[in-house]
């Protein structure tokens, strides 16, 4: 696909949207769709809106009204240096060339759902479509989070985001909480007199070693990504500063874990002479898809259809989904065939593009026969 390349080389890390989205609303326009952009840019720290377009379907012999499905995908990247040049290798498989990103996280899905745009603004669907481009996804769903829903007319929707093999529907997310701690303890001479200081590293350090991290079971997982503080190697450090996050699909046990995290760093705070400041953030809401859902049913439907094979999974990551559903919207995150994500070994087979084309039409396809 010639528009996947071009669309991953016109950079748009999170707050530089504005190209990217520039480019993908004249496409959309130039073939007679009306296209929104909303006020989520400044609100979400992103370079442009969010870009909603909608296709209504074919009219009905007894007028009745089929409804909308809804497909999402996002605009921005993780940052990058450089230009990214896409290069197709002799496998069929679109890489970087350079040492960068690839960006089919998530230009893979924009591709997939601007050439759905050109199919449906000739043939109009069984049931009508609304395609969502959201921005600010990569720094915490901003873009998602500051759109007004109550604009989709859809019911039921579609993310293209989760870099695993096709055939992959994600039935379990989990809720996220950062937390971050600022330990503040007195400075003093290393070499003359420590003993009148109160190291702040060396509080959060043994903080750190007092909490359980890593995996801590099957749907749980907790971490300290960040510890910063002191001034100089001949000061006791009066100041650190240690941040974190814990995840889980069951709400108790992420509020659990976040519990014990902030206990310990009270304690150690406490044993060392030093105080501590701690904030936490819930970053997005998990879930789990039920049974009955009628975006579960489309979906693994229309996947058995296109000889894939559907397979429940269970996601550490959030995506936009998290924010849809949470808001009641029966929203379900899709696989599409991407991998090594945020790294520079991104890639995705070419192929791979066409089987996620196929699959969101016959998504389209299964809604419009059983509405």
């Amino acid at each position: 696909m010639s528009r996947f390349v071009r669309l991953c080389e016109i950079s748009s890390p999170t707050g530089e949207e504005r190209a990217v989205a520039d480019a993908v609303k004249a496409e959309l326009e130039s073939l007679g769709l009306e296209v929104t952009e909303d006020g989520a840019g400044p609100v979400a720290g992103a370079g442009a809106g969010n870009l909603l377009t909608r296709i209504p379907a074919r009219p009905r012999p007894d007028g009745s009204d089929p409804g909308y499905v809804m497909f999402c995908a996002h605009l921005d990247t993780v940052p990058h240096s450089g230009p990214i040049e896409v290069v197709l290798d002799d496998e069929g498989v679109y890489r970087s060339a350079g040492n960068t990103i690839l960006g089919a996280d998530n230009k893979a899905a924009v591709a997939v759902l601007l050439e759905m745009a050109v199919r449906y603004s000739k043939e109009p669907p069984p049931v009508g479509v609304e395609l969502l481009f959201t921005v600010a996804e990569e720094q915490g769903l901003l873009g998602a989070k500051a759109f007004d829903q109550s604009r989709l007319e859809s019911e039921v929707g579609y993310v293209l985001d989760h870099a695993t093999d096709i055939g992959e529907v994600i039935t379990a997310a989990p809720t996220h909480i950062g937390i971050a701690a600022e330990f503040k303890g007195v400075e003093a001479h290393a070499g003359l007199v420590p003993e009148s200081g109160r190291s702040a590293i060396a509080a959060a350090a043994r903080a750190i070693a007092e909490m359980k991290l890593g995996r801590l079971d099957d749907e749980t997982t907790a971490n300290i990504g960040v510890i910063s503080g002191g001034t100089s190697g001949n000061v006791v450090p009066g100041s650190c500063r240690v941040k974190g996050e814990a995840r889980s699909v069951d709400p108790a046990r992420v509020t659990q874990v976040i519990a014990e995290m902030t206990d310990a760093m009270v304690w150690a705070s406490s044993e060392a002479g030093c105080e501590v400041d701690i904030t936490t953030e819930k970053h997005f809401t998990g879930y789990r898809v039920d049974d009955d859902s009628r975006a579960l049913a489309l979906a693994e439907a229309a996947l058995t259809a296109c000889g894939e094979q559907p397979v429940r999974i269970t996601t550490g990551g959030g995506s936009d989904a998290s924010v849809f559903r949470e808001r009641g919207m029966d929203c379900l995150l899709l696989a599409n065939g991407t991998y090594a994500n945020h790294t520079h070994d991104e890639s995705v087979p070419r192929e791979n593009l066409g089987r996620m084309l196929a699959v969101c039409e016959r998504i389209v396809t299964e809604a419009g026969e059983r509405s």
